[in-house]
């Protein structure tokens, strides 16, 4: 009996362990940036910094250290990755899930699977050699890197996440559910729409959340694809610079313990925060559509 005791215990304390050390590495990640951040503002003016519009740390005798158009170009990229691949995604979902043949499902989900498994620096090369140059022909512009190209690439790498969570919300519906909505009368499609998605919306909102946040924290495609121009965007056919493509193009060569050093990390922790932002809304709506459903 005591063995047994012993072993409860000790399972307890390592799956407490495991969850409270998770907490902890982030709580130490935000508090890292946070610390190197703070010190951007005894040389900048934190309204300046988070308000300001030009970017140019090494222009001589006054850099500026403006964030306001990183912030505008990140948005904007994820915004048009998302308005792409959350209608593909979930459609896509909806018909592996409740639609599509048993054959066409285990052809259908390898081939998503593999899409999730394409390195990003790969779909940056496909977005300079493929994307750009049509993206540039149709709409006649002179060069396709820039926003539009960057939300199309996100889009697809933002699909496996979004379709996976998806499906396993919807097949996690109820049968009862449909079966009553066919006794009805209503069809597959009516049921799907009317029933199905709905009864599973705490789901579609989180996977939803988690391909913003794959869009948010991507790097290396938008560095490659988007043009990198640290001006305010005005149109998705502008050239943008993101925040993450910023601290990974700079960080490696700015000087330690410079205004501009610590710059880059209060960019990182503003990332930060927008992540956590996005994953708060998310456990939001899920909660209050459970309470709502109670």
């Amino acid at each position: 009996m005591n063995l047994v005791r012993i072993k409860e215990k000790a399972i307890h304390f390592f799956f407490f362990t495991t969850g409270i050390s998770a907490v902890i590495i982030l709580l130490g990640i935000f508090l890292m940036l946070l610390i190197r951040g703070v010190q951007t503002f005894k040389d900048v003016p934190f309204f300046d910094f988070l308000l300001g519009i030009a970017w140019n740390p090494s222009a001589y005798g006054e850099p500026s250290y403006g964030i306001l158009s990183m912030v505008v170009s990140t948005v904007m990229v994820t915004l048009g990755a998302i308005i792409i691949a959350v209608p593909l995604g979930i459609g896509t979902a909806g018909y592996i899930a409740e639609i599509a043949s048993p054959k066409k499902r285990e052809t259908l989900k390898p081939v998503i699977e593999i899409l999730a498994g394409i390195p990003s620096v790969v779909m940056g090369f496909i977005g300079i050699v493929l994307v750009g140059p049509v993206i540039a022909k149709i709409f006649g512009l002179t060069s396709g890197l820039n926003a539009l190209n960057g939300s199309i690439l996100l889009a697809v790498m933002s699909l496996p996440t979004i379709i996976s969570v998806s499906e396993d919300a919807i097949r996690a519906v109820p049968k009862d559910y449909n079966e009553a909505s066919y006794a009805l009368g209503a069809s597959r499609w009516t049921t799907l729409i009317r029933v199905t998605l709905p009864a599973c919306l705490s789901g579609i909102v989180a996977s939803v959340m988690l391909g913003i946040g794959r869009a948010i924290g991507e790097t290396m495609t938008v560095l490659m694809v988007t043009g990198n121009t640290p001006a305010m965007p005005h149109s998705f056919f502008d050239s943008v610079k993101t925040m993450t493509a910023t601290i990974a193009i700079e960080l490696g060569e700015v000087p330690y313990g410079t205004t501009h050093y610590y710059a880059l990390f209060a960019v990182g922790a503003i990332l930060f925060l927008t992540s956590f932002g996005v994953n708060l809304v998310a456990e939001l709506v899920t909660v209050k559509h459970r309470r709502g459903r109670a």
